[in-house]
Formats: C-alpha cells, structure tokens, sequence
C-alpha cells in the first residue's frame, strides 16, 4: 500500500464526509453547486466500471464503492432531500465548458496516450467511432 494513495484517499473521503454532515447539519443545500456534484458523480460512476470487470484489492473496491456512495448521495441531498434551499439560480457552472472537450477527445481522439487508463467502456465507443469514421 503506498502511503501517499492512502493519505489522498482519506482526505478526499474526510472532505466528502464534511460537506455531507454540512449539508445534514444545516439542513440547506444554499451554496453548493448542485451541478459540479452532478458531474463528480458521473466522473466517479464511469471512472470506475472498471469495478464490473476486475478485482484489484478489497481496499481499492470498497474506496471506490465509497466515493460513488458519497457522490450519489450529495446529489440526493441536494436535488432531493433538501430541494427547496438549492438556488439554481446562483448555480452558475458552466457545465458545457467541461463536457464539451471531454466529448471532444473522447470521440475523435485517435491515439490515446498509455499513461491514460482507459475504462472498457471508453474503449468500446472508440473503437466504434473510428470504425464508423473510416468505413464512410
């Protein structure tokens, strides 16, 4: 186990578990953007399908069980639970500005980079879309 992992692991852990008890303790989701959670929840679901497909370590499964729990959980509680004190308004985020490149480079990246770890699923539909690109 490398030290440095763990300790990125507990305190990204400890951040989620203080903005979860914030939210709880004051019953008010006021501040918090709704949709840069969304997107941490989506990131943590697709990053890890890796989940459905290979066993690396009891702590490395239960860690990423662990951050799509939290995630999906902040956004119930922001988008659910506590639904009346969320301000879309002020929830000024631009979330085009994120998933449009990322779209971009999934789709029409060519070659991707070995330091880049790429999830089954991301491979499949890029492989498809340079099938779909080269047969036309």
């Amino acid at each position: 186990m490398n030290l440095f992992r763990l300790c990125g692991d507990l305190s990204h852990l400890v951040a989620i578990i203080i903005l979860l008890l914030k939210i709880w303790k004051t019953r008010s989701c006021a501040g918090i953007s709704g949709k840069s959670q969304a997107l941490f929840a989506m990131v943590f679901c697709t990053r890890y399908l890796d989940l459905f497909f290979s066993f690396i370590s009891l702590y490395n499964t239960s860690m990423k069980l662990i951050y799509i729990a939290c995630s999906v959980g902040t956004c119930y509680l922001i988008f659910m639970k506590f639904k009346p004190t969320y301000d879309s308004n002020h929830d000024t985020f631009r979330v085009e500005f994120l998933l449009g490149p990322a779209l971009f480079w999934l789709l029409f990246s060519t070659i991707p980079s070995p330091s880049l770890r790429f999830s089954g699923l991301s491979r499949s539909t890029l492989r498809l879309v340079r099938f779909s690109l080269n047969s036309s």
